[in-house]
């Protein structure tokens, strides 16, 4: 067991160490782990999402280290057993394995292979050099008055030590001399393997970090946008005479304790891809491809992007898989290029009815044309809250589109934009079993309070219900609370600079008796429709259904 847990590590090791000299390499974990991901059925995702959250993926990186490990220790066993034939095979078979699945990610080169091979013919070296060669010595009988005498021996710091035949003791002590001797070779070799591969594995570490595109990051400079939202106007489908809407129109944020905040902070921004590993896409060789159903191709550089005129927009993104109540939204400020003017130079076809953006990491969408074309923010962003794209949010440029989910739309480290016909390409996530069309449906969402004790009325006798609404493209006009299955109560709503944002709103509750509560709220979009109360999970197309939290309320 011991030999197959060290060639595995001192393979992963040397693997990590290519990674650290081959731009664009990763450990076989990682294409393995992706690979992973694309064959496994939607329920299963859907399952590891309810269970370990934003966390799935550093789950199924330790459940394929695991899963190497238990491949090495039957590796070791076949070692030991004097079975190194079929050792070495297990060995090659997961090596295949690894470079099979590099061969499956986009663009597979020599270079993306190279950390599998090397890591194979490293744990195939090991296991050569500390398996032992002569079993049948570890499983011959031994007298046991040698044993004794040898022992008592070998207590004696100056005893002459005598050749086994010399000493009388014949093949039998000779074996165990041998194999003493074999074990305390044995314990020097994996001494040597494990401070080696620890070395390796450092270096490459170390090396690696010159391809990290953080440095890039903070040294870039954003050129102001020559396109920015006007000051905060009327509400998007607010009544004028509505004392309630306009009361709060020239803010964005009441500014209560447990709501999250209108414009959200990158760090807290929601991260949901199927990428193992954040690509680390430098500025200088990224190059977005536009083609297929269009009158002239282009390939546009990011110096290219740079010199273009830019938007910023506040678009509130969310994800598919976003429960009732649940936090796979945000809120910020993006900046970039209008995608509708580049679809443009390149001439968009009529019959070209999808849009497919391809990710260099592999994944894809597809969007509709209309939803690009018909004059929304459709963006290709390279900044967030007036900073570079974090690179686990897309860096150097990620898609943005108002109103859709992000499962087809907001493609990260974009590379390759096609037009095509709606019926001749599925996305990633079509293929298994997810909705073709992703409007963002409409939804409130309950901030506080949330499902605890203990919630008191401030000095006037009031708890605050507050929360957040979407109906992304379409706007939120109106916002309504139940309190206790009672009649449904108008809340007071903050102000927006779009419809493509979500928005905070809150009811003062005057005077609440002591005791069990519970609270529902609804959203209503632009054009003065409910959400559905109708509870719907997720799939295929986003959940639906009213929020609804239980508290209790503590006398003064």
């Amino acid at each position: 067991m011991t030999i197959g847990l060290l060639s595995t590590f001192a393979g992963l090791a040397a693997a990590e160490l290519i990674v650290g000299l081959v731009r664009g390499a990763n450990s076989p974990v990682v294409p393995v782990g992706q690979e992973v991901i694309d064959i496994v059925p939607p329920a299963v995702k859907d399952l590891a999402i309810d269970w370990f959250g934003t966390a799935d993926k550093a789950v199924l990186i330790i459940g394929t280290l695991l899963s190497l490990a238990v491949v090495g220790s039957i590796v070791g066993n076949l070692a030991v057993k004097g079975n190194r034939s079929s050792a070495y095979a297990v060995t090659v078979v997961v090596g295949v394995i690894g470079v099979f699945a590099v061969q499956m990610r986009p663009a597979p080169t020599v270079g993306k292979m190279l950390p599998t091979i090397v890591g194979t013919v490293v744990s195939l070296l090991v296991v050569w050099w500390i398996s032992p060669r002569d079993v049948g010595m570890l499983v011959r009988p031994v007298d046991s008055e040698a044993v004794y005498e040898v022992v008592r021996q070998a207590e004696q710091p100056d005893a002459v030590r005598l050749e086994p035949e010399r000493a009388g003791t014949g093949p039998i002590l000779g074996s165990l001399f041998a194999t003493t001797v074999k074990r305390r070779n044995f314990l020097q070799a994996a001494s040597t393997v494990g401070l080696v591969s620890v070395t390796a594995a450092g270096i490459g570490r170390i090396l690696k970090g010159r391809f990290d595109v953080g440095g890039e990051r903070a040294a870039l400079e954003i050129p102001p946008p020559v396109d920015t939202l006007p000051p905060f106007g009327a509400l998007p489908g607010a009544d004028p005479g509505s004392g309630i809407q306009s009361a709060s129109a020239a803010i964005t944020d009441f500014g209560i304790d447990g709501v999250e905040p209108w414009l959200v902070p990158n760090k807290n921004f929601y991260r949901i891809d199927t990428a193992l590993v954040v690509p680390q896409v430098s500025k200088d060789s990224w190059k977005l491809r536009i083609h297929g159903m269009v009158d002239r191709e282009l390939e546009i550089t990011f110096a290219d992007l740079l010199e273009r005129d830019m938007i910023e927009r506040f678009i509130t993104l969310s994800c598919v898989s976003n429960r009732i109540g649940g936090d796979l939204v945000g809120n910020v400020r993006w900046q970039g290029v209008r995608l509708k003017d580049v679809l443009d130079e390149a001439g968009v076809q009529p019959e070209a009815t999808q849009v497919v953006s391809r990710s260099i990491d592999g994944w894809n969408c597809g969007s509709p044309t209309s939803a690009i074309m018909d004059g929304r923010d459709a963006i290709l962003a390279i900044a967030m809250n007036g900073e570079p794209l974090p690179a686990e949010h897309g860096y150097p440029v990620r898609l943005v589109v108002p109103g859709l989910y992000g499962y087809v739309s907001a493609t990260k480290w974009v590379t390759e934009i096609e037009l095509t016909r709606w019926e001749d390409f599925d996305g990633y996530w079509i293929k298994r079993n997810w909705s073709k069309e992703g409007p963002v449906k409409t939804m409130a969402r309950i901030d506080t309070p949330r499902r605890r004790r203990g919630y008191r009325a401030d000095s006037g006798g009031v708890v605050d219900i507050a929360g957040l609404a979407w109906a992304v493209h379409r706007g939120v006009s109106k916002v309504e609370v139940s309190i206790d299955d009672g009649e449904w109560r108008e809340c007071e709503v903050a102000g927006v600079p779009s419809d493509d944002t979500w928005r905070q709103w809150r009811y003062q509750w005057t005077k609440p008796p002591p005791g069990r509560h519970n609270v529902r709220a609804r959203a209503y979009d632009g054009a003065g429709v409910a959400q559905p109360e109708e509870p719907k999970r997720v799939a295929p197309d986003g959940a639906q259904g009213y929020h609804r939290v239980e508290f209790e309320v503590e006398t003064s």
